[in-house]
């Protein structure tokens, strides 16, 4: 596997970018952003304590049958939607998405780590996106890298000062499975101010796919949320393009934080989903029968995880992890982190639609 993070295939397109490349000038890197050592003093979470709570199981781990409205959730004069297959995908993916082997431990600060704290691990994802936006990385290659870090964490003990070393080799692994043109081991060298060699990176790497087993296509938040922005979409009651940015605005933030951790990424999308409907129309109730039957979720199934992001949205929780706060400012993305969210959700809107 060391050998591999220059093995791209070379096809036309591949050729017809390199020769374009000749002829423009990539732009200037921009400043590099190095994480330096991670520290435990920051305050990055209130009541630290309200995530250590031992749960055996991922929340909503029992399996329950999801009826999925083709109707609502996809477009059926769209060919590329799949149609016809949508429902055994999705079936297939929220099957994936309970598997052990791909779920990290939903308490494993308290259980397995002796020296990572969850204000380190915020920390260190709150860095990577700065990372994921100075190499222009896809979205999914962020939300996969997340996931290796907390599948790695979960049954390996490591050091404060190797884990930005997991994070580096998290995102190459990641760049190589959803990339067109990864970036390579000593980009990712460059990116810490060289703290690291690539000797290192290349053997935290090999130790990060002996402990995945290398099932790295695991269902991330990203997975499931396009499907559950299309099903709102199709009601014409929200701004569709700010809509959407709102909703991945508030994913990226639920990275950010241990304690989403314990909830299964399909239930993260929903109640992401229901926020951002919440943030528009606060009077009216976020939820519908119509994205009930596409998510298979009640509404008061996604209470504690809504809170639970509620409170990032506000700044109540992880209110110093400024960096997704920040890339959402921008006019690209509506200012969408900018918008004022009301203080409290009713508890009226986690009964039964």
């Amino acid at each position: 596997m060391s050998n591999q993070e220059n093995c791209v295939p070379v096809t036309r397109l591949s050729q017809k970018r390199a020769a374009l490349s000749m002829v423009t000038p990539e732009p200037a890197t921009k400043k590099r952003v190095v994480l330096g050592e991670i520290s435990n003093n920051s305050n990055v979470f209130e009541n630290e304590d309200l995530l250590c709570r031992e749960f055996e199981v991922p929340k909503c781990s029992k399996k329950r049958k999801r009826v999925v409205n083709e109707d609502v959730c996809e477009k059926a004069d769209d060919p590329q939607m799949c149609c016809a297959y949508v429902s055994d995908i999705y079936e297939y993916l929220h099957q994936m998405e309970m598997e052990t082997k791909r779920r990290p431990m939903p308490d494993y600060i308290e259980k397995v780590q002796k020296d990572v704290t969850s204000n380190m691990r915020g920390i260190l994802v709150d860095w990577l996106v700065e990372v994921s936006m100075e190499y222009k990385l896809l979205p999914e290659t962020l939300y996969l890298a997340v996931s290796y870090i907390d599948r790695y964490l979960s049954v390996n003990v490591l050091s404060r000062q190797r884990l930005q070393l997991l994070g580096v080799s998290s995102f190459l692994i990641a760049s190589k499975y959803e990339e067109i043109k990864p970036k390579n081991v000593a980009d990712f060298c460059d990116i810490t101010d060289n703290t690291y060699t690539q000797q290192h990176v290349l053997k935290m790497e090999a130790d990060l796919l002996k402990t995945l087993k290398f099932e790295m296509g695991n269902p991330t938040v990203k997975t499931f949320l396009g499907k559950f922005i299309r099903a709102v979409q199709e009601n014409h009651d929200v701004p569709k393009l700010k809509f959407e940015f709102l909703a991945n605005y508030l994913a990226e933030l639920s990275l950010l934080d241990y304690g989403c951790i314990e909830f299964v990424p399909s239930l993260v999308a929903a109640s992401v989903t229901f926020l951002a409907r919440f943030t528009f129309r606060p009077n009216v109730h976020p939820w519908s029968l119509a994205l009930q039957k596409c998510s298979g979720y009640k509404s008061k199934d996604l209470k504690e995880c809504v809170l639970l992001l509620h409170g990032l949205q506000t700044g109540r929780r992880g209110g110093s992890l400024m960096a997704v706060r920040d890339k959402y400012k921008k006019h690209k993305f509506k200012c969408v982190s900018t918008m004022s969210p009301y203080s409290e959700v009713s508890d009226s809107f986690f009964n039964d639609v």
